[in-house]
């Protein structure tokens, strides 16, 4: 910028954030701008004040009494032709205030979908570039078996990659299956699943960390659980706690007669 110059970017800067002067004659029209609210809908509260939006132009707002419209202002936009003292009614709406009463920012099913909550009935299709997924092919570093099971469409045609594994692994792991679970945490030290003639262990790279328990009177039977979790049926239970009577412990006898009758 040449010395004695003004520049000419900020001086445009400054008229774009100069906040525009209120109009006198369109503010003090209350009244035309509150009739215009009636004949445009109901519920029209107390006048809540005046804005001026840009030369000539201001938008009055009146209490909303309708139910359900808590926090929710209408709007009357008044304007003038210049030299003009006659004002006209641009526009009128309803326009949530500062504390409005709003619906949630829409968010799209896929973003709110929760883990297990896929029911009965229910259908959720996979998205083609899932980031847990990849083609089925690719497990192969023969450049013949992938061209051969591509063209014959052998197998299944996607399978997890190394990072949907390892986001379940960690899943389950922290889950009410891994080690740190109540029942687990409750359960001898030395019953682990993996121990466990119950245990049915995954194949592939899950097998060493992850099974299903296959014992009937488990509260874990038919479910994943990690090799480190454990509970009270372990099929070596009696190797790892006194299961004999004399080393169970019983809880008191208490008898109730409040609710028998003598005859």
């Amino acid at each position: 910028m040449l010395e004695g110059v003004p520049d000419s970017s900020a001086a445009a800067a400054k008229t774009r954030t100069r906040k525009p002067r209120l109009d006198r004659a369109l503010a003090d029209a209350v009244d035309q701008a509150r009739e215009a609210a009636e004949e445009a809908a109901e519920g029209i509260g107390e006048h809540l004040g005046v804005e001026a939006e840009s030369e000539r132009v201001v938008t009055h707002y009146f209490e909303c009494t309708l139910p359900g419209y808590r926090g929710w202002r209408w709007a009357v936009v008044l304007t003038r032709a210049p030299r003009a003292r006659a004002a006209t009614v641009s526009e009128t709406a309803l326009l949530p205030g500062p504390d409005a009463l709003r619906a949630p920012a829409w968010i799209p099913w896929a973003d709110r979908l929760q883990g297990g909550e896929v029911g009965t009935g229910e259908v959720l299709p996979t998205e083609d570039d899932d980031d847990r997924l990849m083609p089925a092919y690719q497990l192969s570093d023969d450049d013949a078996v992938e061209d051969i099971a591509f063209e014959l469409g052998l197998g299944r045609e996607r399978v997890m990659n190394r990072e949907g594994r390892a986001e379940a692994a960690q899943r389950w792991y922290d889950g009410d299956r891994g080690p740190n679970a109540p029942i687990a945490e409750a359960a001898p030290a030395a019953a682990r699943c993996g121990t466990c003639g119950f245990f049915l262990p995954l194949a592939g790279s899950m097998r060493l960390a992850f099974g299903a328990c296959a014992n009937l009177y488990s509260s874990e039977d038919g479910r994943v659980v990690s090799a480190d979790h454990g509970c009270g049926a372990h099929s070596q239970i009696s190797e790892f706690v006194d299961t004999t009577p004399q080393g169970v412990e019983k809880s008191e006898i208490i008898y109730d007669d409040e609710g028998s009758e003598i005859l």
